[in-house]
């Protein structure tokens, strides 16, 4: 297990880390390679600091006393290894609302589909999507969603008798916004990430997560894996909760990289999204996506998830799905991957870093025992709010 996070050189990184002897989380950013403590009265939260109107320019100049060095925190971040007595990072976000998009890439529409024809049966997988992909072919990358092409898509599947909902949210007018956890809820870079035990038929979802202010301003991005249960899901896509949101199932990290001259929403259009995947039984997998293959903006994502319609007080994260769905067999021919316990996934992007985590069971995860209650009572008795 690597202990780098394949920071980018320059940028203005936002984030936080457990400290021994201090109740509530500090916030933290990165220089010249240490972690620096810019915890104030005026910005204890990730939250506060996203709603400032120019979030990079604060962070950037905050006075600060470093904590530890960058790799040290790294590699102490691990769950596996940690050693409680010393610093390691949580999750960059803390009171935002954690949404999550869905079938963003056309690419991963025909894999939702194919959950749910197989029923969550791995085995039949691999027939629906050559039946499918014969029937309306595989590149459908510049499909845009809602216009006259797509809906003619959409028609020719119908006709197949194989529609859904899917259909609907990936190349319908109206995007899928689901919480992926409740605020506080996220894990970090390092963290383990939960499957819950029913599940057979599970994968990591490689995506980055953008920071949105209570305004609607987009403060910057992180990458996140949307840890996804196939088999529930395909069962029916009213489990959606009980697929996605579970103990430890939601990573976020390692930081928030802010948004300033050098860095915009146009980088994070443009990025390249790595993910790996290796396990204890000697297995690998490899695949990467491109956020220029998005069917839908950012700025439409969030602008469907929050706005005169909905509010969010204390902004959100917002995962921007994914186009990866493995389907590389993992054991038995035809039944594509799963998850195996101890599985190490590291998701990349050149832009924001790297973001490894182990999986587990969601019921032998670190129990999530910290919540919004207690931040702010840790908050009040330092005389921080």
């Amino acid at each position: 297990m690597t202990n780098s996070m394949h920071l980018p050189g320059k940028g203005v990184f936002l984030g936080r880390a457990s400290v021994p002897g201090i109740a509530y989380p500090l916030m933290v950013t990165v220089r010249d390679g240490s972690v620096v403590n810019i915890t104030a009265s005026t910005t204890p939260t990730s939250r506060d600091i996203c709603e400032m109107d120019n979030p990079a320019a604060y962070v950037r100049s905050a006075e600060g006393r470093a904590i530890g060095s960058l790799d040290q925190i790294a590699a102490n971040s691990f769950e596996a290894t940690r050693d409680p007595r010393k610093p390691f990072l949580l999750s960059p976000v803390d009171l935002q609302a954690v949404k999550a998009s869905g079938v963003t890439f056309v690419v991963s529409l025909l894999e939702r589909v194919i959950e749910e024809q197989a029923r969550g049966a791995p085995e039949k997988a691999d027939a629906i999507r050559a039946d499918i992909a014969s029937l309306i072919g595989d590149d459908l990358s510049k499909l845009k969603p809602g216009s006259p092409e797509a809906m003619a898509c959409k028609q020719k599947l119908i006709e197949r008798g194989v529609w859904s909902q899917y259909l609907e949210v990936g190349i319908g007018p109206d995007a899928e916004i689901f919480s992926k956890c409740q605020p506080m809820a996220s894990v970090g870079f390092g963290a383990d990430v939960g499957l819950h035990p029913i599940s057979t038929w599970n994968n990591p979802e490689p995506e980055i997560a953008v920071i949105a202010s209570s305004k609607g301003h987009i403060v910057g991005a992180t990458l996140g894996n949307d840890v996804n249960l196939r088999d529930v899901e395909g069962r029916s896509a009213l489990l959606l909760g009980k697929a996605k949101d579970n103990n430890a199932s939601a990573a976020l990290g390692p930081f928030i990289r802010l948004f300033e001259e050098d860095f915009t929403l146009a980088a994070v259009k443009r990025a390249k999204v790595n993910l790996t995947v290796e396990g204890e039984d000697g297995f690998s997998l490899e695949g990467s996506s491109s956020m220029a293959e998005i069917s839908r903006s950012p700025e439409e994502l969030v602008a469907a998830a929050m706005g005169p319609h909905h509010q969010y007080p204390d902004g959100m994260a917002l995962y921007l799905g994914t186009m990866f769905v493995p389907s590389k067999d993992r054991g038995e021919k035809g039944k594509g991957f799963t998850h195996r316990a101890g599985d190490i996934v590291t998701i990349s992007t050149d832009e924001i870093g790297t973001l490894t985590n182990r999986v587990r069971l969601s019921t032998e995860c670190a129990p999530w025992t910290y919540g919004a209650s207690h931040l702010m009572r840790d908050l009040a008795k330092a005389n921080l709010i």
